[in-house]
């Protein structure tokens, strides 16, 4: 079996979009004067869906959702010519070859991306040659169903963000996750504001389940050392990405004064950096996505890595390509879940484009033993609301 074609297209979402609301999330921008509302450098309304085939016609699917545009140019231009004529087995020489082959310019951020759709549509090939499912291929189920927590508590009304909390708890969700609207900009009116929206959840749903907190890199450490004290009485689970993902000593800082642990690892892209993060005792909870770390390839050194170190792994935003990472492997105790919504940020495209991710119910997710590969196929009941860019 060798690999015949690599098609990179992007899916750029016409449709319906839910309009910006102010401070539903803080974000790195905000330490910035921004004439509009910051959350919109953000925001990503288009995906790309990368296809690898095979000789013998099994297609597998990878995808990417940072910069797609630029991602496509990269698997064109760059990452195609590496993998065609190879075969999808030797998955650890072509991960290599890929990852080696654009070190000077692509070692982080989008360059890592483009890897990962390809190394993720490649062990779906994998899985689908051999008629088993990628966590198979992994080690296995180590867990009957998969513990998830829901995560799209974004800061709004306060008696919105009850609702939306009350609403899932009564589906059987015991773990959830909010964001923060306010970051050091907003001074002390700013703190006041996040201490509310924290009790207001923490009032819905008690302290018998599981809350974390998400900044999205919106705060510093001086801002989070002045609130952190005030939101230990409300037990979090986990604070995530306090500051910019470049400061790792912030957060080694942080992660040693308080008795939160802080979460991190969405912007890391490489096993060398989540090396550097724990030997720095940086985070206590790793959040990497397996579509920004080099793929499942890496993504599955990494939960080894974390393993090693006594840290758990929860990746960042659910999705297939993590799903089956955190079945095959005890670093990963749960995973983060959103349910199909409108258009917000873009995270949602993900459930508009394809067809197969589990619905949670009470609390869990669960994979087929007798679905092939990832179990994803392109859905094409919103075709029309996407232009798709060859």
């Amino acid at each position: 079996m060798k690999i015949k074609s690599v098609r990179a297209r992007v899916f750029q979402w016409k449709g319906k979009t839910v309009p910006p609301q102010g401070n539903f999330c803080s974000n790195a921008m905000d330490v910035l004067y921004a004439p509009q509302e910051t959350m919109s450098t953000f925001r990503f309304h288009s995906w790309t869906v990368v296809e690898v085939e095979t000789d013998d016609g099994i297609v597998g699917l990878g995808n990417v959702a940072l910069a797609p545009q630029v991602a496509k140019l990269i698997i064109d231009e760059y990452l195609a010519p590496l993998v065609i004529g190879q075969d999808p087995w030797d998955y650890e020489y072509l991960n290599q070859r890929m990852y080696r082959a654009t070190h000077a310019w692509g070692r982080k951020g989008i360059g890592m991306a483009a890897i990962s759709a390809v190394d993720i549509a490649i062990w779906d090939v994998l899985g689908k040659s051999v008629g088993k499912p990628v966590f198979k291929l992994l080690g296995g189920r180590t867990k009957e169903r998969i513990p998830c927590y829901y995560s799209k508590l974004y800061r709004t009304d306060l008696k919105a963000m009850q609702a939306e909390a009350q609403k899932f708890l009564d589906q059987g969700f015991r773990a959830f996750k909010m964001r923060f609207g306010y970051g050091p900009a907003h001074g002390q009116q700013g703190v006041v504001e996040n201490l509310k929206s924290v009790e207001a959840v923490r009032e819905v749903i008690g302290y018998d389940n599981d809350l974390m907190l998400e900044c999205y890199m919106g705060w510093n450490v001086e801002y989070a050392k002045r609130i952190l004290p005030k939101l230990e009485k409300f037990q979090p689970r986990w604070l995530e990405e306090p500051v910019i993902a470049d400061d790792i000593d912030g957060y080694a800082e942080l992660n040693r004064l308080t008795s939160i642990p802080i979460s991190g690892g969405e912007h890391e892209f490489s096993l060398y950096g989540f090396k550097q993060l724990l030997d720095r005792k940086a985070v206590s909870v790793v959040q990497y996505d397996t579509n920004r770390v080099g793929g499942i390839t890496m993504a599955h050194k990494i939960n080894a890595l974390c393993e090693a170190y006594s840290v758990p792994v929860i990746p960042h935003a659910g999705q297939m390509h993590n799903y089956h990472l955190t079945m095959s492997t005890l670093a990963s105790p749960m995973s983060e879940y959103f349910p199909m919504f409108d258009v917000e940020v873009g995270n949602e495209l993900f459930y508009y484009i394809f067809d197969g991710e589990p619905v949670a119910e009470n609390g869990f997710l669960q994979l087929r033993d007798d679905v092939p590969g990832l179990g994803l196929k392109l859905k094409t009941e919103f075709l029309d609301q996407f232009e798709i860019v060859e």
